[in-house]
């Protein structure tokens, strides 16, 4: 086991994290990130980064379903595990960030990668612009486009199956505690094996009893009174008819019911969900 050959980390080095849903931008977000925290590390989606450099594991972007790709973002697998808590250990850092979907998540790779609890958790939401996020939303779900925060060169050599551009960043434009993001800075844009696999079918019975049951994991008192999907390019559109509860702040909820829906298919069925439709029928005193 990893404990067998990691000694206890040192009081100074330091955890950091940045959380937020998929597709959000947290890879796009993560340099600017580090450098205003001055963090020699990085932790993305099983890599572990050091000056735009890969220096141990692999891409979870390169699995070939969704499910193997959350195991592989949260070190399931031992022999990816000890390969990067081992280059941990010879490494020189003080901070290191990792990124995740959530705090649960990001306390699962620390605990397995045997790194201190986050010393500092930042939300993706405080971090970047809305229109950031909401622009990083649409490209994740409608083109199936990924970040990773690393040169087209580097992301070309280990990845050249799933590479698809280069990003560069503004130069100069980037003040931080160590000063200006370099003027090599770039990212790479990917499209993942499980993005560009065949389009998965499903029946529309099955689809509906996915909603209706999203719905009510959401909130048992909103109603599904109909729901249509749509076939759309490389995903589906999904068209709902709501009954929902007098009282009920309309815009956050349904915002939030999107992202329920959309998040639990795509996890779960690997299905690309491109946009979801919400019509309100009726507003109901009593459910």
């Amino acid at each position: 086991m990893i404990r067998d050959f990691l000694p206890l980390f040192r009081e100074s080095v330091a955890t950091y994290a940045l959380v937020g849903k998929s597709g959000t931008g947290k890879s796009y977000q993560s340099k600017f990130v580090a450098a205003r925290y001055n963090i020699d590390l990085i932790i993305d989606d099983g890599l572990l980064i050091r000056n735009e450099r890969i220096l141990a594991g692999r891409s979870a972007k390169e699995e070939s379903s969704i499910i193997a790709a959350v195991r592989a973002a949260v070190f399931f697998d031992k022999t990816r595990r000890d390969e990067v808590a081992r280059k941990l250990q010879t490494e020189k850092y003080r901070k290191v960030l990792l990124l995740g979907t959530s705090e649960k998540m990001i306390k699962k790779i620390a605990a397995r990668l045997q790194l201190p609890r986050p010393r500092k958790i930042i939300k993706i939401e405080d971090f970047a612009k809305s229109e950031e996020i909401d622009k990083a939303l649409r490209t994740r779900r409608v083109e199936g486009k990924h970040i990773i925060p690393l040169p087209s060169l580097e992301v070309k050599k280990a990845y050249p199956v799933i590479f698809l551009d280069r990003m560069p960043i503004i130069k100069g434009k980037m003040p931080t505690a160590i000063g200006f993001i370099p003027e090599s800075h770039e990212k790479s844009i990917v499209r993942p094996l499980y993005s560009i696999k065949t389009k998965i079918v499903l029946s529309k019975y099955s689809f509906s009893l996915m909603i209706i049951n999203c719905v009510n994991e959401f909130n048992s008192r909103i109603k599904v009174k109909e729901s249509s999907i749509i076939d759309w390019k490389a995903g589906y559109r999904l068209i709902m008819t709501l009954d929902v509860p007098l009282g009920m702040k309309l815009e956050k909820n349904i915002d939030g019911l999107k992202h329920y829906i959309t998040d639990n298919i795509e996890r779960f069925t690997g299905i690309l969900i491109e946009e979801v439709f919400v019509v309100i029928d009726k507003i109901i005193d009593k459910v």
